[in-house]
């Protein structure tokens, strides 16, 4: 599947790392999304941060933003479909980076395809199964037509009848489209919803990745700590355990400066 992508390039400018030093050799950054999120999530600090020392390459995944959609859905498809753009973009390897669900297929790429994998970082997200925590969010997706609303400000009130937060109805609103004077949502809700118990679910068992690991744990989000380590480290031997104390799930968005400082300085070594 031909995934879409914003490519942010190695920034070479005054003050900027320069194209040839050590610290930007790698071939590139590749960030992945987590569930109902898309690559526009990742912009600022591809952009501003990440681009200053290597080319960052945020994706949208599978049945995600601009990408097609598809009925299967699983880790496994979603990891070829990363190693297919790396084809087409002619990396051989390159570090990883991914969150929540996108965390998860980061992984599966490493533990699958693991020659094409320099450094990974996964942020707040462990290969445990989780709780039906976003049954809800999807239903009320479902429920909300947004062809039926003249404007964001009529989807947002319909919204607001099953999801009280005003942050979280803003974060799924970047998933509106509007064709003329008409709304839809861009992400592929039935087929999302259809595999949803997979993709909370935990990654199977099997294989290793021996390279460095860095995990970045939101201190209050509850989804990744020290306990999860020895499950960790069974496939990732590797692997370090990195908490942004009083950060909830959405690390990058919620303490950007000390989440990039934290990736910049696995990687930059």
């Amino acid at each position: 599947m031909k995934l879409f992508a914003q490519i942010s390039e190695l920034k070479t400018d005054a003050g900027s790392q320069a194209a040839g030093s050590p610290a930007a050799s790698a071939t590139g950054l590749i960030i992945l999304h987590g569930l109902l999120g898309a690559s526009g999530n990742w912009r600022t600090l591809s952009r501003n941060v990440f681009s200053r020392h290597f080319r960052t390459i945020a994706v949208d995944l599978r049945n995600h933003g601009r990408s097609p959609h598809s009925d299967e859905m699983t880790y496994e498809a979603m990891a070829e479909d990363v190693v297919e753009l790396m084809d087409r973009m002619e990396i051989e390897r390159a570090h990883i980076l991914g969150h929540s669900m996108g965390g998860k297929v980061a992984m599966t790429l490493a533990l699958t395809r693991g020659r094409r994998v320099d450094r990974l970082i996964v942020a707040d997200i462990a290969p445990k199964a989780y709780a039906a925590d976003h049954a809800g969010i999807l239903a009320a997706l479902g429920a909300v037509d947004p062809a039926t609303h003249a404007d964001r400000e009529g989807i947002d009130r319909a919204l607001a009848d099953h999801i009280p937060s005003a942050p979280v109805r803003q974060f799924l609103m970047k998933n509106l489209d509007r064709s003329g004077d008409t709304y839809r949502w861009k992400m592929n809700l039935p087929a999302i919803s259809a595999v949803y118990d997979h993709i909370r679910g935990a990654l199977p068992a099997e294989g290793s990745f021996p390279r460095p690991v860095l995990f970045v744990a939101g201190g209050t989000s509850g989804y990744v700590d020290a306990s999860d380590m020895p499950r960790i480290r069974a496939q990732f031997p590797e692997a370090q355990l990195h908490v942004l104390p009083g950060v909830g799930h959405w690390v990058h968005a919620e303490a950007p400066d000390a989440f990039s400082d934290a990736v910049l300085s696995f990687l930059l070594v």
